[in-house]
Parts: structure tokens; sequence; C-alpha cells
């Protein structure tokens, strides 16, 4: 069930090297073409406006939610509203105090630095951050033993945008340096619908309504994911048709690419059949489920079981994950031996 490098996941949340260069191209510019997200929107506007007038740096953002969603794209977004440069890195990268030093006294007056898993940093390096964040300086310690001193350098104003998956690892001192701190939700079908027509009229895409539902209603809520598949429903109509995407052929790719109706492929549908035919629907541990689909447990708590709760599919029980009529009725299986589950 591993994916080899031949078989990546479609409908991946996870971002691959081909995504990078098409979201570069997509990416909106302003507030005003960030489609979704509507009260975090209203909420940075008033802020950055705020900042703007009084001539101040923006207070320090944390924006976390499910891969995929549009945290980087935000951040850059603010960057540009701000008319502002900004920096990019992440928590993993910054592996040593003068990793972290050499950032901060590069940057100028007014940057953004965007720390992306910033629940990776770890401990020394959130040390040397604390003081960057509330008084704008970096605490150096020269020397060791009792000769050791501390040296102060003042750095410019600066905002620190970080971005996590994992808000929970998070350490309390470090998220509470955070004025604003912002959960991106997983966005409603219009939302979607609304993206793909965006990036259909950017990459000069001609798409049939009824084919662009298709795309957004397979997209698993995920802007990342609804791009990645107009991508491959693109190429597929260049190739077997004319290049206009229509229905018919819309439908011939995902038939193809092995993705159903709401976005699930062939891993999700094994994950829900292995709990209903070799557990009888479940409950199944999480460490059974995964030792039975050759994944890892954290693989199967964050990447699969998301996207199986928000539909309803799965439900989680002190005894383990449950398989629920809709998912036995979306397999068109029957549940047996068993009181049946809302």
């Amino acid at each position: 069930m591993k994916e080899s490098p031949g078989q990546k996941r479609i409908i991946s949340v996870k971002e691959e090297e081909g995504d990078k260069t098409l979201e570069l191209s997509l990416r909106p510019a302003s507030l005003a073409d960030y489609i979704g997200q509507k009260k975090i929107k209203n909420n940075l506007e008033i802020s950055i406006m705020a900042a703007k007038a009084r001539k101040e740096p923006l207070e320090h953002v944390l924006l976390y939610g499910a891969p995929g969603l549009g945290k980087t794209t935000l951040a850059h977004v603010i960057a540009n509203e701000m008319g502002s440069s900004i920096r990019i890195t992440s928590g993993p990268a910054i592996e040593k105090t003068g990793d972290l030093a050499a950032i901060l006294t590069n940057l100028s007056e007014g940057d953004l630095l965007f720390i992306d898993e910033i629940h990776r940093l770890n401990r020394t390096i959130e040390e040397i951050l604390y003081p960057a964040m509330e008084d704008y300086a970096l605490d150096i310690i020269i020397g060791k033993g009792p000769s050791a001193r501390t040296l102060r350098i003042d750095l410019p104003k600066f905002t620190i945008i970080g971005a996590t998956t994992k808000t929970s690892l998070i350490s309390a001192p470090l998220r509470d340096r955070f004025g604003m701190v912002y959960h991106l939700n997983f966005y409603e079908h219009e939302e979607i619908e609304n993206i793909v027509r965006r990036s259909a009229g950017i990459l000069k895409v001609e798409m049939e309504s009824g084919a662009l539902k298709q795309v957004a209603s397979r997209s698993r809520r995920t802007p990342r994911v609804a791009n990645r598949l107009l991508k491959r429903v693109r190429d597929y109509c260049e190739v077997k048709g004319d290049g206009r995407v229509n229905s018919e052929f819309c439908s011939l790719a995902f038939e193809l690419l092995e993705v159903d109706e709401l976005g699930l492929d062939s891993v999700d549908r094994k994950i829900l059949e292995i709990i209903i035919d070799k557990f009888n629907g479940g409950p199944v541990g999480v460490n059974t489920l995964a030792a039975a689909t050759g994944e890892d447990m954290d693989t199967v708590e964050d990447v699969y079981e998301p996207y199986l709760l928000q539909l309803g599919f799965l439900d989680r029980s002190p005894r383990g994950r449950i398989a629920t009529d809709l998912a036995y009725r979306h397999l068109g299986r029957e549940r047996k031996g068993q009181e049946k589950l809302v």
C-alpha cells in the first residue's frame, strides 16, 4: 500500500514537485483574489490596513490547518498587501542557532519571514526566537562557562508568519507570541468551483460547466488537489480530444485515474474494504489498521483518515475505527451481523 515513485496519489494533499510551478502561476496576489476563508480575510484586511496606517509591521501571524488549504499562498498575499518582501524557510531547515541568526540579521525593516512547519523547530531555536519576536533583538551567547557573556543585536522590525498542520505540537510559549492565530478550514463546494474556474481561466482551459463540477466534487475540498486534478484532466483532453474539457472526457479521465465522484482513490477504498471485509466493519485499532494496510500509524491518521472522517465514512470510538453505513453504501455493501450505525 505504500506509494512507489511511479504511483503517486493524484489526490494526495502533500505538495509534489510539479505542484510548485503550478501553484506559483495560479497563486492570487491580493485578498480580493483569494477565494474562501472569508472570516480570516476580513480580519486580516482590518489588521493590515491598521498596521499600514500606523506605519508599523503586522503582528506575528500563525496559520494552521490541513495541507493544501493555502497557508503558503495566504502568506504571500499578506506580503503583497503589506507591500513587503517575504523570506521563506521551514522548521526542519533551521538546524542551528547560527542558521536562525543569519536569517534574522539579513531581514530588512518591514520584511515578512515565513516559517513553514514551524512545529518542527527545536526548543533551542525557539528560545532564540522569543526575544526576536517580542523585542526585535537577537541574544547571542559568546564563550562558555563562567566567562560566557550575552551579546544583544538589535533587529529591524519584521513579521513572522508561521504555518503548521499540527498546532498541538507548538509549545505554548511560542504560540503565545503570535498576535493572530487563524485556522484554515476545508473549502465549500461552491468555493472550490470558483477556484477551478479561476485556475482554468489562467491556464486558458475551456471547460463545460458539467466538467467543472466534476473536478470540484473530486477535489476533497482542497485547492491544491483541485488544481492538480484540473491539470491532469486538461492533459487527458488535449491528448484524447480536441483540448476542450467536457463532461464525457472528464469522466473518462477520472476513470483512468481511479478517482470516484467523491474524490476517493483506490487507497481510500482499500482502507474501507479492509475494515468492512476483514474486521466486519470494526472497531479496528489504528495500529491494526496500519499493519493491515502496510502503512505506519501516522500516515493512516494524518493522510488517509481526515477526509474519510469528513465524509462520515469512518467513526472513531475508544476501541478503534468503525465503517459507517455511508461507507457501506458507497462501496455497495450490506452490513451484516451488527447493529447499524448512523
